[in-house]
Order: C-alpha cells, then structure tokens, then sequence
C-alpha cells in the first residue's frame, strides 16, 4: 500500500461539453511528479452513472471522444504510479432516472439524498434491487479489460430502505416492515450480499485485487464489516464535515484490527466537488503527518476539470505535504500503536444515541481529552483484547450486558482498572453497578445543572483553592459512598431547578453550598465520576472537566504512565513500535485550528515551540536517540527503563527515533 495517494474525483454531468479534452499524458505524468504523487485512484465510473472508457456494462460519457480511464492508467504506470479505479456504487444518477423502482426509499416513502425536484442532487440505489447485478457487470468489465490496482467503490453500507424491492422481501418472509428491528436483518443480508458479490467480480479475474466499499466512516464495533475490504481508507475531510478530532478518533480503532489502512483528507478549503477551493499548505502538511503518526497511509482528495487537465496549484500544494511524507517513510511502515489507555467507546460498545453521526459526543468528548492530555491510547470493542492496558475508560452511558460484564470482570482479575462515567458501569437491567467502584446507585441526580467540589489536587490551569464547586451541565448520577471506597469529590446542589417560577440571575441557579453526596468515588475496580463529562466536554469545553479526567488517569496509572511530555494541549503525540527495526518511534504535532466562516476550522499559521521536555519508558536498554527525517543525535538520559530528552525544535511534526538494545 502506498505512502502518498490521491483520490481523483471526476463526477462530471453529461451537460458539460469538450469531456477530457486537454488531457495530456505528458501533463498527467509531471503533475503528479509535482505532486510526489505514487498512486492515484482515477474514475471508471461517477455519481452522474457515466463510464469514462468505452463499455458494454455501461454508456460512456457522451461528451468524451475516448478512452480516458485507459490514457490515465498508462501515464501514471509509465512512471510508477499505481492506478486502483473508481466506480460509483451506491449512486448512479443515470440509472436513478432511468430505472426509478430501484431506488432506495425512507420510510415516508421519499428517495434519499436529494431532497426535491427542485434541489439539484444525486439519489441513491438499493442493492436489494436488480441495480447490483449491472454493478457486478460494470466491475468485471474494468478489471477484465483494464491494469487495475484496486477498485473503490462508494456511497455503500447498511442502508436503512422501504423500496418496493425491501417491503416485497419482507413481506415474504412474513416480517412486519413497520417495525424497524425485524428490518434489519434484511438490510444486513443486503450489504453481506452486495459486499460478496461485488468482491467475487473485482476479484475473478485478479485474485487478490485490492477492494475498499467506503461509507464515509468505519463503524467501531462492527468488524464483520471492516473485513469485507482488503485495506481500509479513513474518510476524514476537517473542513468537510469530519472535524480535526474525527480522524484520530477512528485511527485509534483501526489500527487494531491488523488491516493496511490509509487517512483521506482533501486538498478542498471545504469539501468534495469544490473547484477554486485550496487549503493552507500547512494545513496539508499537518494532516499528512497525523496519518503518519496514527499508523496510516495518506491519501488526498482531488476533483479534476472536466476538459482533463490537472491543476497545476492542487500539486503544488498536494507535492509540499508529500515532499515531507516521502522523507518520513521509512519509520512509518509495519508499526504499531503503544498505548496505556483503552477507550470503549460508546459507538463501539453500541451505547450510542439515535441520530448520533460518526462521532457521538461522549466519543469526541472523550478522544479530546486523551489527545490534549498527551495520553497514549487506543480506541477498543468488545472483541479487543483489553488485558494489555493497565486503564480502560468506560464513557458516559456504557451500562453492562452479561457478555459485557464477564469480559470486565476477566479484565480486572487480570490488574486492569477502570474509569467509568455518568451511567457506565451500571447494569444494563438498572440494577446499580456491576463492579466496585466505591458507590453505589441511587438514581438520577435531582438537579441539572449541579456542582462539583474535588477533594484531590486538579493539574493544570483548574487547579483552585480548595473547596472550589465547578458547575456541571451535564446529566448527573445521585450515588452514595460503599464497600469501604474512598470520596475523591462531592456533589454540592443549587437552590432549585430553574423554571418559569422560580429562577435566578441570566443562566442556571448558584450553588447551594450543601452536599448532595460524593461525586467521584474510586473502589477496587478504579474511578467512578458521577456525570457525563465527556459529552459536557464535548459541548461546552471546560478546562476542569479535562483536568479531573486527567487526575483520575494519574492516580489509575500511578505514576508509570509511558509518556509523559510538556507539549501544549494543542499538540498531538504518539509512540509508534517499529519491531521489525528495533526501535520506537515518538511523533509530535502542533498546530492551531482556528474557525473562519460558520463551521470550518483553519490551519494556517504553523508556530514553531522549542525545548519540548519528554520522558519515555521503554522497558528496554537504549543505544541511541535522533531526530527523524533529520537523522541528528538528541542527548538522553536513563534510569529505571525511563529515558528523557528534549525536543529542541518542533515545526508542524517531528519525530524522535529511540533504538532499543
């Protein structure tokens, strides 16, 4: 899998003329040598349905002359660029218009994406319909007659439908299609079937061929699904809908499923089909290395002209970001994530609430919090092997099933320790909660918001004196003090709740200054905080919810964290293990994002810090300390399987290589 991939998108109408026309090989090979470019998926088929090479499965754009997927696919392998190909799957607004009764419906009966005949857009497909065996068609014929390298297909997944061909099918099998839960085995049958089928066809004659299915985001718990692929590509536009706290959120699961994977950012000030827009180069060049630092390939999203001709901006500035990436590479490959802490995230554990996108909030809340404390930590599901993490979070509202329980409690008898929030770690028949974490449950809290009044040491910028309340926004559990557990915190209640006839001042009500029970406890399983403070953070961003979090972890880990580092919150870091070369790999990231316009973030300026003090337990003797891609000595010392150095100067990324004896 290569380092440094652009995604060409090419969904171009049929009412556009002169299709391809300024197409020059020669033109294609220098840009993406500018570009530092080695493989580039280019379009067999778009959203628009149309085949950019002549075909039989389907029609050929009726404003292109030629054979356009061909031209580009002997261009880039005449210089070494690989090509995987592109075929829309899930969209095919030819066929949509063509063919209507295969159309995907809601429940309302209305078609998806496009919301009226009045707002331009594309409409998707249902693969419960005769529509999959045209795409099966259309894949055989590219792989038959062309040099693919892959094959990408798009706009898929399970898809919640009530076309006719989903109600026939329901019907038949005498299943309510008004009840939602007996509906979805039918679109899980669909997905596996359309996955196994569109994968026989990439794969029958070139066994082997790399295929991906992208539905925008890989769903954390659901790894039946992510198998279905060869290699996963991590969807994740910051300006285009995903967010800065998106990628690593997602990274930090993949990595351990043991597939080869790669991060897709875009080269858009905004997101795809944008023409004329560009991001700060630095913005790149950030996003490139937060793949690199996460395990991952990269990849780069560009959409090109309809007359064919590569922009030569959009390599300029795709070429700054993968200048960098190719000096990178070789302590980027065949690693994997050192980690402290797991997180089960909501998503995974299937605890997220309805309506929640790809990243529910305790989820957001949660990873922005590791990351501005420089945790180390991966993200994990119910099938993951927890044992090797000393703490496991459990975010805000993961109650316990049987299955659930039994593996925590195998996880504690092992050392493991707990850090469990709001609802988590209660029983999923409301029972009170399964392990021992110094309380127990009583209700709901009564009050909303309340306060929270620590009783051990805040770090960073919320350390007060003692006695402080901090107001809390979230949703609270009222819970008393067991089992001998200590009180780490109370709850102190406001006068009353605010309503129409009793309020006070512009937002909430003040502290009362009574107790209304503890508010953090800690037992023999770990730490348990009684609100929801990573969804509050996730809202609100309260610097002493992040630094409660980050005492907690302190006292689980007891002073033997891995990493520990005076990056600014702001950073990201990492350690990557290099087995196969011997040595670790610590990456650090800094930059800015600012918001410009309604709702995206900007890297622009990239501020350089000095004199970073880190230290690192390995475990290990240590032979030498440098900088990388640089190659220069840093001075270390080293005592107790602990080395510290310092990071002279960081600007944007920079890795610092430790070689183990």
């Amino acid at each position: 899998m290569r380092f440094r991939q652009v995604h060409l998108d090419f969904h171009t109408s049929e009412a556009i003329a002169g299709i391809g026309t300024r197409f020059s090989k020669q033109q294609f090979q220098d840009m993406l040598k500018l570009g530092h470019v080695d493989s580039i998926t280019v379009f067999s088929k778009c959203h628009h349905g149309w085949a950019y090479h002549p075909s039989k499965a389907n029609r050929m754009h009726p404003q292109l002359s030629f054979d356009l997927l061909g031209a580009q696919i002997e261009a880039a392998h005449e210089i070494g660029v690989k090509t995987p190909v592109y075929l829309s799957a899930g969209l095919d607004e030819k066929t949509a218009r063509e063919r209507p009764e295969w159309l995907s419906r809601r429940r309302n009966e209305q078609t998806n994406w496009a919301p009226d005949f009045l707002s331009p857009g594309y409409h998707t497909l249902c693969m419960n319909s005769p529509y999959l065996d045209v795409l099966v068609e259309q894949i055989e014929e590219v792989v038959r007659n062309y040099d693919a390298d892959g094959i990408f297909l798009d706009i898929v997944g399970v898809k919640e439908c009530y076309c006719h061909s989903c109600i026939r099918t329901a019907r038949e099998r005498g299943i309510d299609p008004r009840v939602k839960t007996d509906m979805m085995p039918i679109w899980e049958e669909t997905y596996a079937r359309y996955t196994e089928r569109t994968n026989e066809a990439a794969q029958k004659h070139k066994p082997g061929m790399p295929v991906f299915h992208n539905g925008g985001h890989i769903p954390q718990g659901r790894r039946d699904l992510a198998k279905r692929n060869t290699h996963l590509e991590l969807e994740s536009l910051p300006t285009g809908g995903w967010g800065y706290d998106h990628f690593p959120l997602s990274a930090r699961y993949v990595q351990g499923l043991g597939m080869p994977y790669l991060g897709m950012t875009g080269k858009f000030h905004t997101t795809w089909g944008e023409f004329g827009g560009y991001k700060h180069p630095n913005a790149l060049r950030y996003e490139t290395a937060l793949s690199l630092a996460n395990g991952a390939r990269c990849s780069i999203g560009d959409q090109l002209h309809p007359d064919g001709l590569m922009d030569e901006a959009t390599y300029r500035l795709i070429g700054a970001a993968y200048r960098e990436v190719e000096a990178k590479e070789a302590w980027c490959e065949a690693v994997s994530n050192v980690a402290d802490i797991a997180l089960l995230t909501t998503e995974a554990a299937d605890c997220k609430a309805e309506g929640e996108g790809r990243c529910p909030k305790a989820d957001q809340g949660a990873v922005r919090m590791l990351l501005e404390g420089n945790w180390l930590f991966d993200v994990v599901d119910p099938e993951s092997d927890w044992n090797d993490y000393p703490v496991l979070i459990l975010p805000d509202r993961i109650r316990l099933n049987a299955p659930l329980e039994a593996k925590l409690f195998d996880y504690l008898n092992q050392g493991g320790r707990v850090l469990a929030t709001g609802r988590s770690g209660l029983r999923e028949d409301g029972s009170g909660f399964a392990i021992d974490l110094g309380a127990s449950w009583i209700s709901t809290a009564p009050y909303r918001p309340d306060y929270w009044v620590p009783k051990l040491a805040l770090p960073g910028g919320s350390a007060a004196p003692e006695g402080t309340a901090y107001v809390m926004y979230s949703e609270g559990q009222q819970i008393t003090a067991a089992g001998g557990g200590t009180v780490l915190g109370e709850r102190h209640n406001p006068y009353f709740n605010r309503d129409a006839f009793a309020f006070c001042s512009h937002q909430h009500t003040p502290n009362g200054k009574l107790s209304g029970g503890p508010g953090m406890t800690e037992g023999s399983a770990g730490i348990y905080i009684a609100w929801d403070v990573f969804e509050d953070y996730a809202a609100k961003g309260s610097l002493f919810l992040r630094d409660t979090v980050s005492a907690a972890l302190s006292r689980l880990l007891g002073g033997k964290a891995t990493l520990t580092t005076t990056l600014p919150a702001q950073g990201v870091t990492t350690v990557q293990r290099q087995d196969g070369h011997g040595r670790l790999v610590h990456h650090l990231l800094y930059a800015s994002p600012v918001r410009r316009g309604e709702k995206i973030e900007i890297i622009e300026d990239i501020v350089p810090l000095y004199n970073i003090s880190c230290s690192l337990r390995t475990g290990r003797p240590v032979k030498n300390v440098y900088l990388a891609p640089q190659m220069e000595n840093v001075p270390y010392t080293e005592q107790d399987g602990v080395i510290s150095y310092t990071v002279p100067k960081l600007d944007c990324h920079q890795m610092v290589v430790v070689e183990l004896i």
